[in-house]
C-alpha cells in the first residue's frame, strides 16, 4: 500500500485524536493534557521521546536504518482564548478557549506521520525529528524549543524542516499551497504613551491634553505607511487598542495606544521601525508633550527556501494529483513562529485549505474538515521519505 493509502486507513484514529484535542484545548506554553494525549498516541512506536523543561513540548526522534539527511517535521499544539460557537458535538469543553486555528489538526497529522514513518523505518533515508510545539499563538514556543535543543535532537542538525497549517477560508478546500521566499509576515508590537498634564475639561489651556496628540499620532502613522513604504514591499500597521481618561470633563495625564506592525522583509522592518519611533516622538514634542515609545520585535518573517518549496510542491502533486497543489501568489500578512526554525534550517511552510470558507481562522465559528487529516499526515511522511533522495533540494 502507498503512504497515502495507509494514511487513509489511519483516518478514524486521527479523527478521534483530533476531536479529543479539540474538546479539551489549552493555551500558551503549558499544555499538560495535550502533551499527555500526544504521548499516548505515540506510545509503542520506536521513538526517542524527550519532554520540554520550560514548556509542555514533545520531541520525538525516529532513527533510520539507512544513512541520509535528518528531517524535522513540526506541529503546533496550542489553542486560543476564543469562546467556541460552532455547535459541534465535540466542541470545546473549556470555557473561553477554542482550537480556532486548527492546531488540533496539525497535532493529529504529525502523530499520523510518525505512525506512517515508523512502519517504514527500514526504508527511511535519514532520521526524523517530530517537533510537537506549544505556544505558537504569541508565546514564541518555537524559540523556547530551539533553546532546549530541538534542532540537535537527532545528534545532527536537520537538513530540512517542514510544517503544515490549515486554513478555513484563505485557501481552497483540500488544496495545498506554498511559495518560494517570504510566506508569512514579521509581526512587531508598538506601545505608545503620550505624557501630558491633567486638568479641568473647561480650561484645557491650563493643562497639556494628551488625547488630541495621540489622535494626531495615530492618523500620522497611517500616512507614514503610505508615504515611506514601498508598495511592492508593503507594511501593515493596525492600532488595535486606545485608552485615555476616566471622565468626560477631566483631562488625563496620559493617553496610550497599542499597535501591530507587519513587514515582509528585513529592510522594510528596519526602515519602518526607525521612522515610526521618530514620528511619534516628534509629534509629541511639537505639542510640548513627550511620548514613551516601546517597539518590541516579534516573530520574524516566515521565509521558505526556494528549493524546499519546489520539492514540497512536486511531492504533493505526485502523491495526491496536480489539482491538489497550487502556487501561493502572495505572502500572507499573518505571522508564525516556525520562522525561528526556517531562520536556521532550509525548509517550507505549507498551507492547506480545510474549511468551507464561511469563517476565518481565529473565528469562534471556524470549522475544519477532518477529511484533510490523512492528506496532511501523508504529505508530511512523504516529505521525510523523499527528502533523502531529492538531489535538487539537497
Amino acid at each position: 500500500m502507498s503512504v497515502h493509502e495507509d494514511a487513509i486507513a489511519l483516518r478514524d484514529d486521527l479523527v478521534r485524536l483530533r476531536r479529543r484535542l479539540h474538546a479539551e484545548p489549552e493555551i500558551g506554553l503549558d499544555l499538560p493534557r495535550t502533551q499527555e494525549k500526544v504521548l499516548a498516541a505515540l506510545d509503542g512506536l520506536p521513538l526517542e521521546v524527550s519532554l520540554g523543561q520550560a514548556l509542555s513540548s514533545v520531541t520525538a526522534v525516529l532513527r533510520a536504518t539507512r544513512p541520509g539527511p535528518v528531517v524535522l517535521l513540526r506541529a503546533d499544539m496550542d489553542a486560543l482564548p476564543v469562546p467556541e460557537r460552532t455547535g459541534l458535538e465535540y466542541a470545546s469543553c473549556v470555557e473561553g478557549v477554542m482550537h480556532a486555528c486548527g492546531h488540533d489538526l496539525h497535532t493529529a497529522m504529525l502523530v499520523g506521520a510518525a505512525h506512517l514513518l515508523a512502519a517504514r523505518r527500514e526504508t527511511l533515508p535519514g532520521d526524523v525529528i517530530f517537533m510537537f510545539q506549544p505556544g505558537e499563538e504569541g508565546w514564541d514556543g518555537s524559540a523556547a524549543m530551539i533553546a532546549e535543543g530541538v534542532l540537535d535532537a537527532a545528534g545532527t542538525p536537520p537538513a530540512a524542516a517542514y510544517a503544515l497549517h490549515v486554513f478555513s477560508a484563505a485557501v481552497p478546500h483540500r488544496v495545498f499551497a506554498a511559495r518560494a521566499g517570504t510566506t508569512m509576515a514579521a509581526s512587531d508590537r508598538l506601545d505608545v504613551t503620550v505624557v501630558g498634564a491633567g486638568g479641568h475639561g473647561a480650561r484645557p489651556h491650563r493643562a497639556q491634553d494628551p488625547i488630541p496628540v495621540m489622535c494626531e499620532v495615530v492618523t500620522a502613522l497611517q500616512a507614514l505607511i503610505t508615504r515611506q513604504s514601498d508598495i511592492f514591499d508593503p507594511v501593515v500597521l493596525t492600532v488595535g487598542s486606545m485608552h485615555a481618561g476616566a471622565r468626560r470633563n477631566i483631562i488625563p495625564d496620559t493617553a496610550t495606544f497599542e499597535a501591530t506592525l507587519r513587514t515582509f522583509s528585513t529592510p522594510a522592518k528596519a526602515r519602518i521601525k526607525a521612522a515610526v519611533i521618530t514620528l511619534v516622538e516628534s509629534i509629541a514634542r511639537a505639542h510640548g508633550l513627550r511620548a514613551e515609545v516601546t517597539y518590541r520585535d516579534g516573530y520574524a518573517a516566515t521565509v521558505n527556501d526556494p528549493r524546499e518549496a519546489a520539492f514540497a510542491g512536486e511531492t504533493i502533486r505526485e502523491i495526491l494529483g496536480p489539482h491538489r497543489f497550487r502556487q501561493l501568489a502572495n505572502p500572507l500578512p499573518g505571522s508564525e513562529d516556525f520562522s525561528r526554525v526556517l531562520e536556521q534550517i532550509p525548509g517550507a511552510y505549507i498551507l492547506l485549505g480545510a474549511g468551507d470558507g464561511t469563517a476565518d481562522n481565529h473565528s469562534p465559528l471556524a470549522i475544519f474538515d477532518d477529511r484533510v487529516l490523512p492528506d496532511g499526515a501523508a504529505v508530511l511522511a512523504e516529505l521525510a521519505l523523499r527528502r533523502g533522495c531529492n538531489t535538487r533540494a539537497a
